[in-house]
C-alpha cells in the first residue's frame, strides 16, 4: 500500500463499514431481492476494473446462444442516454456504452439491452414480444437489487481480491467477503503456462469451497477493420499508432509493439474528444491504427475506415473448460426445465 493509500484507510474503513451494512441487509431481507423464472448469469467482481469481464460475456455468448435466445444486460457506462434501452438498427456507442455496443454488433442474433436499474431491465425484457431465455448481467455482483440465478465472480491474477483491501486504501469494492456469493471463480489474465502448484497456491489463498478455474487473454493473429483483415506478424513492422482506453493497456500494447510505434494510452471507457481526434490524425499520416476493439467502436465514425484496425481477443481456459461448460449448462438446462 503507498503512502497516499495509507493515508485514506480511515476513509476504507468507513466505506467497508457502510457496503457491509448493505450487504447484511440484503442477506437478512431487510432490503428486498428480486428473483427471476428464467436463469439469470450476473459476471462481475469485487475490484475496480481490469477483470476481462468483456470476454468472459462474450465466452458465454457463443456457449449458449446456439441452444437459448440470449440477452445481455449492461449498466451502459458513460452512454448519454437514459433509463431502458434495447439495442436495434439505429444504437452506438453512445446510446448503448461501448462494451454492449461491441456485444450488438459481434452477435446479432441476441438481445442487447442497457439500464443502471437491473430489475426493470429485466422486466422489460421479459416483456418483449420475443424474450430471452437466459439473461447475462454485465458486471452486476454488487447489484443486490437483483438475485441472480449464478454468480461468476472474476479476479485478475496479478491483483488477486484476497490480497487486496477496500477503497480507497485499495481497489475492492467491497469486502473479500462479498466472494462468498459466488458460485464459481475464475482466475483471468493467467499466464496461459502457469504451472498446477500455482493454481493450487492461488485456490488456497480464495480459501473458498467454490470451483475456482484459470483463464487467459488470447490474442487473435490478426487485426481487422470493416472490410479486410492484416496478420499481425505481416503488420507490426508496418509504421503505426497504438491506441488504447482500457483499464490495463500494457499486454496489448506488448502484443502489438515495436521499436517507433506511437503509443496513446488513454482512461477506460474513454470518449474521445474533437481535439484528441485531430491529434491522432495528425500522428497518424500515413501510418495505420490499431486500437482494441472496444475502443474501435468509439472511434470507427472519426477515423478513415481503411486507416482503422482493431485486434479481438477471446478469453480462453488453461484447463477443465469441459468442466466449467458443464456447470453453466447444467445451471441453464435445470433453471429452464424448473421455469
Amino acid at each position: 500500500m503507498n503512502f497516499l493509500r495509507k493515508l485514506l484507510f480511515p476513509f476504507a474503513i468507513l466505506y467497508g463499514l457502510i457496503t457491509a451494512v448493505r450487504n447484511y441487509l440484503y442477506d437478512k431481507g431487510l432490503l428486498k431481492s428480486y428473483a427471476f423464472d428464467i436463469p439469470v448469469i450476473a459476471v462481475g467482481n469485487l475490484s475496480v476494473g481490469g477483470t476481462g469481464k468483456t470476454p468472459q460475456i462474450e465466452y458465454l455468448i457463443r456457449l449458449l446462444s446456439s441452444n437459448y435466445k440470449v440477452a445481455t444486460l449492461s449498466r451502459g457506462y458513460k452512454r448519454k442516454s437514459k433509463g431502458f434501452v434495447l439495442a436495434d438498427a439505429n444504437a452506438n456507442a453512445e446510446t448503448l456504452g461501448d462494451e454492449p455496443f461491441q456485444y450488438y454488433k459481434k452477435f446479432p442474433g441476441i438481445q442487447v439491452a442497457v439500464d443502471a436499474d437491473r430489475r426493470n431491465g429485466i422486466e422489460q425484457l421479459l416483456s418483449q414480444k420475443q424474450k430471452p431465455d437466459i439473461i447475462l448481467l454485465d458486471d452486476a455482483y454488487q447489484h443486490r437489487k437483483v438475485k441472480a440465478g449464478f454468480y461468476i465472480l472474476l479476479t485478475a491474477y496479478d491483483d488477486l481480491f484476497c490480497n487486496d483491501f477496500i477503497l480507497p486504501a485499495g481497489n475492492l469494492r467491497e469486502s473479500r467477503k462479498g466472494a462468498q456469493r459466488a458460485n464459481l471463480i475464475i482466475v483471468t489474465k493467467c499466464p496461459p503456462d502457469i504451472s498446477q502448484l500455482a493454481q493450487e497456491n492461488i485456490k488456497k489463498q480464495i480459501g473458498l469451497n467454490v470451483p475456482v478455474f484459470f483463464s487467459f487473454v488470447a490474442y487473435d493473429e490478426h487485426v481487422y477493420n470493416g472490410k479486410e483483415s492484416l496478420k499481425v506478424e505481416a503488420m507490426k513492422p508496418k509504421a503505426k499508432i497504438l491506441i488504447a482506453g482500457i483499464a490495463k493497456p500494457k499486454p496489448f500494447f506488448d502484443y502489438l509493439r515495436v521499436e517507433n510505434d506511437v503509443v496513446m494510452a488513454f482512461p477506460d471507457h474513454h470518449h474521445f474528444s474533437e481535439s484528441e481526434i485531430l491529434d491522432i490524425k495528425s500522428k497518424a499520416e500515413a501510418k495505420i491504427i490499431v486500437t482494441t476493439e472496444k475502443d474501435f467502436v468509439r472511434l470507427e465514425a472519426e477515423i478513415f475506415a481503411a486507416q482503422l484496425y482493431y485486434l479481438p481477443i477471446k478469453s480462453k481456459f488453461v484447463a477443465n473448460q469441459d468442466a466449467f461448460d458443464q456447470i453453466i449448462l447444467n445451471y441453464v438446462g435445470t433453471c429452464t426445465r424448473n421455469g
